[in-house]
């Protein structure tokens, strides 16, 4: 999945620990994502691989089709 450059650091620094997302995907826990960095719509080389370990969805304040995954780096 594409990670915007302005948060790949805080990512891999394992500062920002979730990713909201459209739930285009069905994720579920325990999904590995490889993350890779884009920056001005252009693919840097840079990954980032975590995993999913839980997703918040149809809660108050988050938009329908959307969810919130918690993830872990591996």
């Amino acid at each position: 999945i594409k990670i915007a450059n302005c948060y790949f650091e805080d990512v891999k620094n394992e500062i920002k620990r979730f990713e909201l997302r459209k739930n285009d995907r069905n994720y579920k826990v325990g999904d590995r994502l490889k993350m890779m960095e884009f920056k001005d719509g252009e693919y840097t080389g840079r990954v980032i691989n975590a995993v999913v370990t839980f997703i918040l969805e149809d809660y108050e304040g988050i938009k329908e089709g959307y969810c919130i995954l918690s993830i872990k780096l591996f």
